[in-house]
């Protein structure tokens, strides 16, 4: 039976009820599930004060469980990132605990792979996937399928259908690349550009998701990567889903589709739309950190990384 440690390195959880869910639902599943002591402290909209939630990941990390999942984002992690022991945390993984998380963990996974080229795990979060409730639809069966697939190691790929392509049109059919994969929450990934803790990543395969981010936020930020050279330095971009945000009576059919066009129009790297990855039910599990293999055919998306992901890469 695998084990499994639920924690808290970022938001606070506003109520006990999903973490017990999620507890409860992934014993089911087939784990043996713990809870970290801290994982329910409180201290203003965070999991416990600075210090409670960095000895609460430098905890899990010496536990060295086959899975440490976090229970949400949030924010937080950022003010930890100067002062986390990072080669406690590869050597977790480096010994089979799998790193997961989404959103504001994107900070702990660059920063992982910044650091030490370890691999970690872009995939659910505790409460948001396994712990919602049934009467706001339950654990979706995709998430929770890949997610195991991806923790006893036979998920291998992940397939898509591209999203941003007019109707009729496949301009990247053909397109074939490798790389290392690596991406996440497009704020938090910018927020880490000029820092120690940003990898420096050439011909790589760079994938971007965001929450309640206007268009116009996206776009700008993805400017902001354009500019300072990190788009143009990657083999393609996938770009998931960009979700709950509102529109504005000043758009005038300005849209995520407009705001994309005109980033593609500033850079000659691909920009892929439709990967199931984000704040979303439903995503798919993707290793931060691995070698992978892009195939396009048509409008039909192949992420391929076979054995390679439990191995760490130069990049």
């Amino acid at each position: 039976m695998s084990s499994l440690i639920l924690f808290t390195p970022a938001g606070v959880l506003a109520q006990a009820q999903p973490l017990k869910r999620a507890a409860k639902r992934l014993q089911s599943l087939g784990f043996s599930v713990e809870i970290d002591a801290s994982a329910l402290a409180r201290h203003q909209r965070f999991g416990g004060d600075d210090e409670v939630r960095l000895e609460a990941l430098h905890r899990v990390a010496r536990a060295a469980p086959d899975v440490a999942l976090a229970t949400r984002g949030g924010y937080g992690l950022t003010r930890l990132l100067d002062r986390i022991d990072w080669s406690l945390i590869a050597h977790s993984a480096e010994h089979g605990t799998h790193w997961v998380g989404q959103s504001d963990l994107t900070a702990l996974q660059l920063g992982l792979l910044a650091h030490t080229k370890g691999i970690s795990w872009a995939g659910p979060l505790a409460c948001d996937d396994f712990g919602r409730a049934d009467a706001d639809g339950g654990v979706d069966e995709i998430t929770r399928d890949c997610f195991l697939e991806a923790m006893d190691g036979s998920l291998e790929a992940v397939g898509f259908r591209e999203s941003l392509a007019p109707r009729g049109q496949t301009p990247h059919d053909g397109l074939e690349a490798r790389g290392l994969l690596w991406g996440g929450n497009l704020t938090v990934l910018c927020s880490l550009l000029g820092t120690p803790h940003f990898p420096k990543v050439k011909g790589g395969i760079l994938f971007l998701e965001d929450v309640n981010e206007h268009p116009y936020r996206v776009e700008r930020m993805l400017l902001q990567l354009q500019q300072a050279g990190v788009l143009d330095a990657q083999k393609a971009v996938l770009l998931g889903a960009f979700s709950a945000w509102k529109k504005s009576p000043l758009d005038r059919g300005y849209d995520l589709k407009a705001a994309i066009s005109a980033v593609q129009s500033r850079t000659r790297t691909p920009l892929l739309g439709g990967l199931p990855f984000g704040h979303v039910p439903t995503k798919v599990c993707l290793p931060v950190g691995a070698k992978v293999e892009l195939v396009v055919q048509g409008r039909e998306v192949l992420l391929a990384w076979g054995h390679d992901a439990h191995r760490g890469h130069e990049h």
